[in-house]
């Protein structure tokens, strides 16, 4: 498949070459299409199973939900034109656009949410975020099994407009859920008529600015200007998704002009420092975390200062020098930037003291630690990260590890399906609030590829999440950080990510955003710059 995707992106390459050289023009912008790189094939556009930033660029692109985002993070209306909050912030009344159609032209029902939010919820689903919804009256007693009837589940359409949803406590970050592709409407009908297959674009209904006009499997995704979007129809009228995997080969083709847009899946280290001068460049710090996980269910990783002995081995300092793209080294979960973030005190890189603790767990010098691998997904600057934890960890521990590298989509499936014992992982903000970073590694998250499980860190996100005074809230979430990256080391967070992008001067309303999300519905293109 690598082999047949290379040959794709060549002749796509020379296609174009082949243009531009029957044109009297330079090459430049194509007449009404974006073309961005995404380099991966989503794993899934059923937006109740994926995890990715890769499936999410492209969702959020063609589906909006009760609430949206903007690219400074503000929550704002989506399908649902206004809301009422009553009973101290259990209840939310949602009141619908009545101008909001799908796909297809039948009208945006609230059936549709309660639809949507309740096969989230159902246990044969195995949605990863289905405890986005945990704070919903009875969602996860359903979820788990607890009770079958989902009728009792708080989420009720009272007419086709109207949507109400009952919590089982007040939370401060609640409509910022409402915004995200877990949460998004769905058509019952379609689903139950196409089965696995009802995402492929020949059967896929959205309501979002863009349609799902053609997916290429490993090649290429192709949007098409939505007409009926209920905010109008968007100025540009397709994007092109590639699949370029090799960043250096998806560079050059920004720098032929082949691609309008790209980020740091596109954007090979070496070339950032080089362009940091350039118009066209731009750096944003994200809400993420990069780190190490381990599963605390396999040896030697059950052991928790194994687990501490690594974290406290890792120079954090050298991940910005190997990278080059203002990367903020942390040892913290909750990121930088992200209100509630508080920097830990321990642990510290600290070699001396790691050797003395993986002493104390039986190993000493690092004798008869088992051979390892830590998995990664493929990418030259993941690659570069894992040298350089390689590197540590023969320094500062005589452990010799091994570096597995897997396709994205593999490595996905590698992590939700049967953890490796180390691996490395990232995990971005969903939503601008330090919830979206604690929830991950509570007891009944999926998404908590650690195993890791502790109650006093359930408890202590628990009475975070229903904590109206700010103050105290952070002091919540950090004790909570403190136990997972500190103390039990679960985690071993290496650094803060940046985005680094680099837009074509005849594309305006494209920018990136600190959740790493791609909204395009404000893209334009000026197809005459090259004839200035």
């Amino acid at each position: 498949m690598r082999c047949v995707r290379s040959l794709l992106v060549l002749l796509l390459s020379l296609s174009i070459s082949l243009l531009t050289a029957c044109s009297a023009q330079r090459s430049g912008p194509l007449k009404d299409t974006l073309r961005v790189n995404i380099s991966s094939e989503p794993p899934s556009l059923d937006w109740h199973v994926c995890t990715d930033n890769t499936s999410f660029d492209v969702l959020s692109n063609l589906m909006v939900g009760l609430t949206q985002f903007n690219n400074a993070l503000e929550c704002l209306p989506g399908c649902a034109s206004s809301w009422d909050i009553k009973d101290g912030g259990r209840l939310y009344v949602f009141h619908l656009r009545p101008d909001v159609k799908w796909s297809d032209g039948r009208p945006l029902v609230a059936s549709d949410f309660e639809y949507a939010w309740k096969r989230l919820l159902t246990p044969e689903t195995a949605a990863p975020y289905a405890f986005f919804l945990y704070d919903i009256e009875n969602a996860f007693d359903f979820n788990t099994g607890k009770i079958k009837d989902p009728s009792l589940i708080g989420v009720k359409s009272i007419d086709e407009h109207t949507l109400e949803v009952r919590l089982r406590k007040p939370v401060s970050y609640f409509l910022n859920l409402t915004a995200l592709c877990a949460a998004f409407p769905m058509r019952k009908d379609v689903v139950e008529k196409f089965g696995n297959r009802w995402t492929e674009p020949e059967h896929i209904i959205t309501n979002g600015p863009f349609l799902l006009k053609d997916w290429r499997h490993e090649y290429k995704i192709e949007l098409s200007a939505n007409p009926t979007f209920f905010e109008g129809k968007p100025k540009i009228e397709f994007i092109d998704m590639f699949m370029v995997p090799e960043q250096a080969t998806a560079f050059a083709l920004y720098e032929n002009d082949q691609l309008d847009y790209i980020d740091n899946r596109s954007f090979p280290t070496p070339e950032v420092a080089h362009h940091a001068d350039n118009p066209e460049y731009k750096n944003v710090a994200l809400l993420k975390s990069n780190y190490v996980g381990f599963n605390v269910q396999k040896k030697p990783f059950d052991n928790e200062k194994v687990r501490l002995a690594i974290s406290m081995s890792l120079d954090r300092s050298i991940f910005p020098k190997i990278l080059r793209r203002k990367e903020r080294p942390s040892f913290t979960f909750i990121p930088e930037g992200m209100n509630g973030y508080v920097p830990l005190n321990p642990p510290t890189y600290d070699p001396a003291a790691a050797r003395r603790l993986l002493a104390e767990a039986g190993y000493p010098e690092g004798k008869g630690f088992p051979p390892v691998q830590i998995l990664y997904p493929s990418r030259e600057d993941s690659r570069l990260v894992m040298e350089a934890i390689q590197d540590q960890m023969k320094r500062n521990l005589n452990l010799n590890f091994q570096l597995t590298n897997q396709e994205f989509k593999v490595y996905m499936n590698a992590l939700h399906r049967d953890p490796p014992p180390i691996f490395v992982a990232n995990w971005g903000a969903d939503f601008p609030d330090p919830e979206t970073f604690a929830s991950v590694f509570v007891s009944h998250n999926s998404n908590n590829h650690t195993l890791w499980t502790d109650p006093e860190y359930d408890r202590l996100v628990s009475l975070a999440e229903a904590e109206m005074d700010s103050a105290e809230r952070i002091n919540l979430y950090r004790q909570a950080d403190n136990l997972l990256c500190g103390q039990k080391a679960a985690v071993a967070v290496t650094y803060n990510g940046t985005q680094n992008t680099m837009c074509k001067p005849w594309v305006k309303g494209v920018e990136p955003n600190r959740i790493d999300v791609m909204y395009l519905k404000n893209a334009q293109i000026n197809s005459d710059w090259n004839k200035r």
